[in-house]
């Protein structure tokens, strides 16, 4: 019996391969036999729901999905689209083929297509993993920093920007500024040389996880100064993709290769693993998958959340017989957030609700009334695409596209016209394609003109112009950093065993309009950053919010607002009884009522953000069995 590792995506070119041999031989059959297959699927997290693992099972399922796909296309009368219904036919279930997938971090879709009944056959839990000391507990040593800083606007003129770029603009700016690498640098690297370099017999090794490439390169070429002015003995190494440009910079370029001294790609978790290389900083690289027992240590300067967060501090979880303990530095994430997204993997995953099939059929609905696309177009696409031969000619391939560019030429006439509209379009466009993609491997849709609709959308979506970009900023020439305070604002273990975990819910949301934001003038933008960044809420602050909110939540106005208006109309009613209820209290806390009176955005960022709160929190009573 023989045993062929191999992977996913060698299954599309062996489609390819086995047409071009019947070709060649002059027979008709592009198809093994059907034989029975155990598939053994290692990660089955990933990639087990797109066109690629659709392939696998086409190729594998052999003559039998042949003969399937013949009798349905002469059901329908479509004799000569025998390879459309062969694409619907691969989708679902095939009779001689079982599925053994391997995974610590599931999504829905994951125990949707491989368990039963949405359960797994077998769970070996990352809590009993631990208790019996087949991997480290990552979240037993967790420390949290937070940075505080105030902006200034140094240049005279005061520009209307666009609020959410220039927001993520001023962020940038930021996390870019050599101050702020310079003090966390310099935290990692004593931290390093104080207590890690000394764990694991002293063969200890850190990681840095770093927002972007560029950040990457800028932390790269910091630890390298700091390293070598204070003589420590380590040695760095960074990991990145690609070509980096730093406009701090110009004309200069950097490379992996180039920053490591020459150190090539494939040769970096070899070169790490040497005894000289004690810190590996990366962008988006070596965060999954990564197998290091001697890695003790992540400093994280990188936005984390759900499954990237597991995956990415689980690559601490390596046991070595030396090795009695790790340690994580978090500058940017709350413990909360960890522990939740930890909380879902920690006793096994509990699958959620199922995604509604008949929401496939409203998104098609939707798609189908603006007219950006008519149903001629895709079958006349669909008996090109799907014509029985092994590949489309040059001409084939131009009707194609002429095909396609009419509906790309009406989305271009909506763009112009009603930005959101298009966009929101985009975005059920691939609504549409992920929803096909996963429900058609569970439900046996045998629907042929949503396999058409399929197909013609996945060759439109990459023809359609990308989104209008707006404007850019930098801004380091109009804002200086006049205050920066890093703060350790907690210390210990992350407790798994408290809260519940949250269930794997199969796909919502369709897409958003939302492409353009209002327009604020800088220095205003700037006053708002340093209201949330500039300082911090003391436990008096807090109490203060709390008995706010409770107040609200019994407000009988606010009660009837929130059941019958979404959060949008309900904040109009919230901001005229929050300046009620701010000046009840105001003895309470008078600096807190002061600034509140005083500023207008600080107005608006705690009416937002206490309303939202008092808004989920009446819905939820309202939904609940109890009414309470």
């Amino acid at each position: 019996m023989p045993i062929i590792i191999t992977t996913l995506q060698k299954f599309p070119f062996v489609s390819g391969q086995l047409m071009k041999m019947a070709e060649e031989r002059g027979e008709g059959k592009s198809y093994l036999p059907t034989r029975k297959y155990a598939v053994i699927i290692d990660e089955a997290h990933s990639s087990q729901s797109g066109e690629t693992a659709t392939e696998l099972k086409g190729v594998l399922a052999g003559a039998e999905l042949i003969k399937k796909a013949r009798e349905a296309a002469q059901e329908d009368g479509e004799v000569d689209l025998e390879r459309l219904f062969r694409s619907m036919a691969k989708r679902g279930r095939q009779p001689n083929m079982s599925f053994f997938a391997f995974t610590a971090t599931p999504k829905h879709k994951t125990l949707a297509i491989f368990g039963r009944d949405g359960e797994p056959s077998h769970r070996y839990t990352m809590r009993q993993a631990i208790e019996e000391g087949f991997i480290e507990d990552v979240l037993k040593s967790y420390v949290t920093y937070k940075t505080y800083y105030r902006l200034t606007k140094k240049a005279e003129d005061d520009p209307n920007v666009e609020r959410k770029r220039a927001a993520r603009a001023l962020a940038r700016f930021m996390r870019l500024h050599p101050h702020n690498i310079g003090q966390k640098t310099e935290v990692m690297v004593e931290h390093f040389y104080q207590h890690t370099r000394h764990k694991i017999g002293g063969h200890a090794k850190g990681m840095v996880v770093t927002g972007s490439r560029l950040e990457a390169v800028r932390y790269k070429l910091e630890f390298d100064r700091y390293i070598s002015e204070k003589g420590y003995p380590i040695k760095s190494l960074v990991a990145f993709s690609g070509t980096v440009e730093d406009d701090k910079v110009p004309e200069k370029t950097y490379t992996e290769v180039e920053m490591n001294d020459g150190v090539r790609e494939r040769e970096l978790p070899e070169t790490f693993a040497k005894t000289d290389y004690r810190v590996l900083l990366v962008a988006e690289k070596y965060q999954t998958g990564f197998d290091q027992p001697l890695l003790h240590t992540m400093y994280v300067d990188k936005r984390l959340a759900g499954i990237q967060a597991v995956q990415t501090l689980s690559r601490l979880n390596r046991t070595h017989p030396l090795k009695d303990d790790t340690f994580v530095l978090d500058f940017v994430n709350d413990p909360e957030e960890i522990q939740e997204a930890f909380r879902q993997y920690y006793d096994g995953s509990v699958i959620g609700e199922d995604v509604d099939p008949d929401r496939l059929y409203e998104v098609k609905a939707e798609l189908d009334e603006t007219g950006i696309y008519l149903q001629t177009e895709v079958d006349e696409f669909s008996h090109i695409f799907f014509a029985p031969k092994r590949r489309q000619s040059p001409t084939d391939h131009k009707n194609m596209n002429a095909i396609l560019d009419q509906a790309v030429a009406r989305f271009i006439d909506l763009q112009n016209d009603e930005e959101e509209e298009a966009e929101l379009w985009r975005g059920k466009v691939q609504a549409l394609r992920n929803l096909y993609s996963f429900l058609s491997q569970v439900i046996p849709y045998q629907d042929s003109d949503l396999e058409k609709l399929f197909t013609y959308l996945r060759h439109l979506a990459l023809k359609l112009p990308k989104r209008k970009s707006g404007p850019g900023y930098q801004f380091d020439e109009e804002v200086d950093l006049a205050y920066y305070r890093l703060q350790k604002i907690s210390e210990g273990s992350i407790n798994l065993s408290e809260g519940y975990a949250k269930p794997l819910d199969g796909p919502r949301e369709v897409g958003s309009g939302m492409v353009r934001e209002e327009n604020v003038t800088l220095s205003k933008l700037i006053d708002l950053i340093n209201e949330r960044f500039g300082g911090e809420l003391t436990e008096a602050d807090q109490l203060f919010f709390d008995q706010l909110s409770e107040a609200a939540s019994q407000n009988e106005t606010l009660r009837k607002a929130a059941g019958v208006n979404s959060l949008d109309k309900f904040q109009l009613v919230f901001r005229q009884v929050l300046e009620s209820l701010f000046i009840e209290r105001m003895e309470l806390n008078e600096e807190l009522f002061s600034d509140y009176m005083s500023k207008p955005e600080l107005q608006e960022v705690i009416s937002k953000w206490l309303g939202s709160q008092v808004y989920n929190n009446l819905v939820n009573r309202s939904n609940s069995p109890s009414g309470d």
